[in-house]
């Protein structure tokens, strides 16, 4: 990718950690790129990390009809969190911070992750993709008071 970009990744990336986020596209820094990055450390993972990444150009497929709703938050939208269905398992395609094909299925977290970055992309937020506004709140309510999700949508 060209160094302007490189460098954009670089600001991205402090921006990410200095916020303690996982994901973070160009557009909530208001630049209009189809790119984002994530990572998923190992205490959010459920098993394996996923290191830093970057990706251009995503395109996601769900492997399957099953969603999951699950928790999400946003650098965007401080102090709220919500439950929303997304699919649990993908196929992510793109460009990665080298400018090389990126084509890989992912689940749990790291699907959820990426769904929701790649919805940046496209100008939508969580709360869009919500179904049921009783699982919206603000974190430290939600954290005294927590809400069980239902285990079917």
């Amino acid at each position: 990718m060209a160094p302007e970009v490189q460098a954009l990744l670089g600001d991205m990336a402090e921006t990410l950690y200095d916020a303690g986020g996982v994901g973070l596209a160009a557009p909530q820094i208001f630049r209009s790129l189809r790119l984002f990055i994530y990572h998923i450390p190992a205490s959010r993972a459920g098993g394996d990390a996923v290191p830093l990444s970057a990706v251009a150009n995503p395109v996601i497929t769900p492997l399957d009809d099953e969603k999951e709703l699950g928790w999400e938050g946003c650098l965007s939208i401080p102090g709220l969190r919500a439950a929303v269905p997304r699919w649990t398992r993908i196929r992510l395609t793109g460009l990665n911070e080298h400018g090389e094909p990126v084509d890989q299925a992912l689940s749990g977290f790291a699907a959820r992750v990426v769904q929701h970055e790649t919805d940046h992309l496209d100008g939508i937020m969580y709360p869009m993709r919500m179904s049921d506004f009783r699982y919206f709140g603000f974190n430290e309510e939600l954290e005294r008071f927590p809400i069980p999700l239902p285990e079917v949508l």
